[in-house]
């Protein structure tokens, strides 16, 4: 793939945050020194930063490690377009709003398998442990013409860790405030042709009051006791490379949990909660040019909830999918890529569906091509679904390097969402006849990369139809909804006098175009200003940072009466490198004791400190 380099780096990397002391006496050591090619798959094929015209962002392990996130969220928080709204703290329902969209409009992949629950339509980001994680790519915009349903917002994919090198152990232990306590431990490397990464963890907190609702607003009861939360999780990724150009691999995760809230007799205030992944890929090259992809995975999405102990309902969802995939490369600037998606749903649930599965058939077709100071990108997608019948998806995207470090991109989508299985069978409130939601999409960006600086700024209007909503007067889901959504986007990373410094702005303007009393107001939950300031130094063996973190003002609900305030929130971190496997780190988070909602009457933790010891050679 190496035609398909361009002229400059397209992508912001997501800095972590260190500030050092003056008393330091060390000589600086620069914790980064250029930004390296990082592959990616916003195209569904493997490129380089430099290769790719998408708006991404990218977390790596060593990101993660610095900046000591202990959640997907906490990794994700504040990242362009990224506005998270959290149902009372660790392991509580977590909605992921990307550019404005709702949040079961962004496809989620765990190592190339689409995962989600299929009666919700969303992920449950909460559950997944960090530590298993080896990289997160967020694509922003539509790439249903790539992925099918769901990918309005954009696409989010979580790749576990994998092995490389030699054989080594690593571990991790962590405690801090309201009885927190963390470990994790793997092992992982490669032998000849095959490498492997195997790893646990388990997590344990008391939590908070998760919600100070009353009776008739928030969880419709009154709870006032710490909601505490416990995480089990367990990997394993191996991988054998046949000959140089074929490779097989197998990946399982799975984690389990147990979740108190505070809920009423329907909902329950406790749940026993299951994710797993499990999933294979064969690669392959018949020919010099021609490159064959084969996939094959199930996700599962399981919540046992009860009240007191009390079992209150059970909701098991189950997502097959297969993927055959050709990459054809014609010289060195030209790249056809096609191929056929199969997926079926399942459910098993306490509630009494009419309906328990469906499935969805596509096929795709992708061109890549290079034109001088040009760069091509054209998609086009046509999905079958058992329920609802055809969707067609298409994109383009053009990039014009105007300089060897300016480049231009304009882009346009259109995407789907298909109707989920509460909204099309849930007793007294589902209507099988609904349409899927559709959106289109248009962009125009600068991006560009000299020396030790790199800055983007992207500006894009969306439009969603056929938005499912509630009846008053039915009690039924509709398609009534209409939204458009503007936005603007801003990114900096440079180094200055030994900081390295990255920075973020999303300005948004999310709006309700439904007709009724609702029209023109802002979508709820959405934080319609979002900023992030990273600042990291180095000297010698220490480490010192800061991660500030803002969002504006956003609304709980369609009418727009009930007002959330905007709040900015102080994150502290500090590491010492005891030898070359051992660090140690402490982290304060929410420095100033700021309190905020993200979702009207749950609350968010207070000011926490925690240390970590790990070992890492």
């Amino acid at each position: 793939m190496s035609g398909f380099k361009s002229r400059l780096s397209c992508s912001v990397l997501l800095g972590s945050a260190l500030f050092v002391s003056a008393t330091c006496a060390a000589q600086d050591k620069p914790t980064v020194t250029s930004l390296p090619d990082i592959v990616v798959s916003a195209t569904r094929t493997a490129q380089t930063v430099d290769e790719t015209l998408a708006p991404i962002s990218i977390i790596t392990r060593k990101d993660i490690e610095r900046l000591q996130a202990r959640s997907v969220q906490d990794a994700l928080r504040g990242l362009p377009g990224m506005s998270i709204a959290n149902n009372g703290g660790p392991g509580k329902a977590t909605s992921l709003l990307l550019r404005g969209a709702e949040s079961d409009h962004v496809l989620v992949l765990i190592d190339g398998v689409k995962v989600g629950s299929a009666t919700l339509g969303s992920f449950s980001f909460q559950d997944i442990p960090v530590e298993q994680i080896d990289r997160i790519e967020v694509v922003r915009g539509p790439r249903a013409s790539l992925y099918g349903s769901e990918a309005i917002g954009g696409v989010i994919q979580i790749f576990t860790r994998k092995g490389d090198g030699a054989i080594k152990p690593f571990a991790r232990v962590s405690a801090g405030t309201d009885n927190t306590f963390e470990s994790s431990a793997g092992l992982g490397g490669s032998i000849g042709r095959a490498w492997f990464n195997a790893s646990g963890t388990s997590s344990t907190t008391r939590g908070i009051n998760a919600c100070s609702g009353s009776l008739v607003g928030g969880c419709f009861v009154i709870e006032p006791d710490r909601d505490g939360y416990r995480n089990r999780s367990v990997s394993l990724r191996v991988g054998y490379h046949i000959s140089d150009t074929a490779e097989v691999q197998a990946h399982a995760l799975t984690t389990s949990g147990f979740n108190e809230s505070d809920g009423g007799a329907f909902f329950g205030n406790q749940s026993d909660v299951r994710q797993a992944v499990l999933g294979g890929k064969l690669t392959f090259s018949p020919l010099q040019p021609w490159q064959v992809t084969v996939r094959g995975g199930r996700s599962r999405d399981e919540s046992d909830s009860f009240k007191d102990g009390v079992f209150v309902s059970e909701f098991l969802t189950r997502r097959d999918s297969f993927t055959l995939q050709n990459d054809v490369e014609f010289g060195d600037a030209h790249l056809l890529i096609g191929g056929f998606d199969y997926q079926r749903d399942g459910i098993s649930s306490s509630t009494v569906f009419p309906v328990r599965s469906r499935w969805n058939k596509a096929g795709f077709v992708q061109y890549l091509g290079s034109y001088g100071a040009h760069d091509l990108e054209l998609a086009y997608r046509h999905d079958r679904n058992q329920q609802f019948g055809a969707a067609n998806t298409g994109s383009a995207i053009w990039g014009w390097a105007l300089h060897e470090s300016v480049r231009a991109v304009a882009s346009y989508g259109t995407a789907f969402k298909a109707p989920t299985f509460n909204e099309l069978f849930f007793p007294n409130f589902g209507d099988p006849t609904l349409d899927p939601e559709r959106s289109r999409t248009a962009e125009l960006a600068l991006k560009g990369a000299m020396k030790e600086t790199r800055w983007s700024l992207s500006v894009f209007r969306s439009e969603v139809r056929n938005l499912i909503g509630f009846d008053p007067l039915t009690f039924l889901a509709v398609n009534v909804g209409r939204a458009t959504i503007r936005g603007i986007e801003m990114e900096l990373t440079k180094r200055i006098l030994g900081f390295d410094v990255a920075a973020s702005l999303t300005l948004l303007e999310p709006k309700d175009q439904s007709p009724g009393a609702n029209f023109n107001k802002v979508l709820p939950r959405r934080a319609r200003r979002i900023a992030r300031l990273d600042v990291d130094r180095q000297i010698g063996a220490f480490a010192f940072g800061t991660t500030i973190h803002t969002e504006g003002d956003r609304f709980d609900d369609p009418a727009n009466t009930r007002r959330l305030g905007g709040f900015t929130v102080i994150d502290l971190r500090a590491q010492y490198q005891l030898d070359k496997a051992w660090s140690l780190q402490a982290r304060v988070e929410n420095a100033l004791d700021k309190r905020y909602s993200t979702v009207a009457f749950f609350n968010q933790p207070d000011r926490g400190a925690y240390m970590t010891l790990r070992y890492q050679p």
